[in-house]
């Protein structure tokens, strides 16, 4: 008699009161507000909804040109343009809350003050599941990375959110400091329920023939899978350090990639820079996440966080 067949891996995971029933979001800021996607993609399969990253009011970011392509990567200084959380709450979430999965609700500020009046405004609204602290933006010239390269100001940033919010509170990290360990302790101490890590690594390219940079910045963020082999070495070092869970992103397009994540000790993974190319990337890592957790013969994906066997 044939064996019957092998139930299909358990993909639910969990960030504090956030459930998702699989571990891919997407990454802030590289999939709108949703409903730019919602004719490409089933929202309603996403794991969780991470919006692009929300301001107190609407700004149209940087100049242009603020984007170029590299070999394996992306330079951008996009410099966080949006429409405002006004307009976001109002306007936006009410689609959101039809769709289906949990909304990470993404914000950023030029001072602790304006972080927590946003963080404030996402604890009030009905169909925001979690709220990412955006700390390590390197596009904007003030706040923005400035909270993340410090456990200071990190600290002084989170614990102030903490105050006035119950919902999952999540600090999103810059890799371009001495030790991500090191600001990943202090945004736990301060009460982050989990960390995201990474947002991109400062870069830079020049015209030749110009002698111009590429971005008008001059310099920009690089994501894409030129940054995944430093991204997953840094969930690995932050896992050691921590406890809470950790978002693990950067140059993520295949189940692979992300698989590679979530055994460096991520719990969850964000999908960014590859739905540029196909937005479609994100529902390719869901099914593909599933199939090879079966095929490791896992009953579940958590089974499988840190599950990394590094070499004595």
């Amino acid at each position: 008699m044939a064996n019957a067949a092998r139930p299909a891996p358990e993909m639910a995971v969990a960030i504090g009161s956030l459930r998702m029933k699989n571990p891919v979001t997407t990454g802030s800021g590289t999939f709108g507000y949703g409903r730019e996607m919602a004719g490409m993609v089933d929202l309603s399969r996403l794991g969780a909804l991470t919006v692009k990253t929300l301001q107190l009011t609407a700004r149209p970011g940087n100049p242009s040109p603020r984007i170029c392509e590299t070999p394996a990567g992306m330079i951008n200084s996009i410099g966080l343009p949006g429409v405002g959380i006004d307009h976001f709450l109002a306007e936006e979430l009410p689609f959101l809350r039809h769709c289906g999965p949990p909304v990470i609700l993404s914000v950023a500020g030029c001072r602790v003050e304006e972080y927590v009046a946003l963080t404030r405004r996402a604890d009030e609204a009905e169909g925001v599941a979690a709220v990412e602290l955006n700390i390590s933006c390197p596009n904007v010239k003030q706040g923005g990375m400035a909270f993340s390269v410090d456990p200071a100001a990190t600290a002084e940033v989170v614990a102030a959110c903490r105050a006035a919010t119950r919902k999952p509170l999540i600090a999103k990290l810059a890799p371009n400091v001495t030790s991500i360990a090191v600001i990943a302790r202090a945004a736990e101490e301060a009460g982050a329920d989990a960390i995201a890590a990474i947002n991109t690594l400062q870069a830079m390219a020049i015209n030749v023939r110009t002698r111009r940079p590429r971005i008008a910045t001059n310099v920009g963020g690089l994501s894409g899978p030129a940054i995944r082999p430093i991204a997953v070495r840094l969930v690995w070092e932050i896992a050691r350090a921590v406890r809470v869970p950790i978002i693990g992103m950067g140059g993520i397009q295949t189940a692979e990639d992300a698989l590679e994540f979530i055994l460096a000790g991520a719990t969850a993974v964000a999908v960014g820079t590859a739905t540029f190319r196909n937005p479609g990337t994100v529902l390719e890592v869901i099914d593909g996440l599933q199939a090879l957790v079966a095929e490791q013969g896992v009953a579940r994906v958590r089974d499988l966080i840190g599950a990394v066997e590094p070499w004595e």
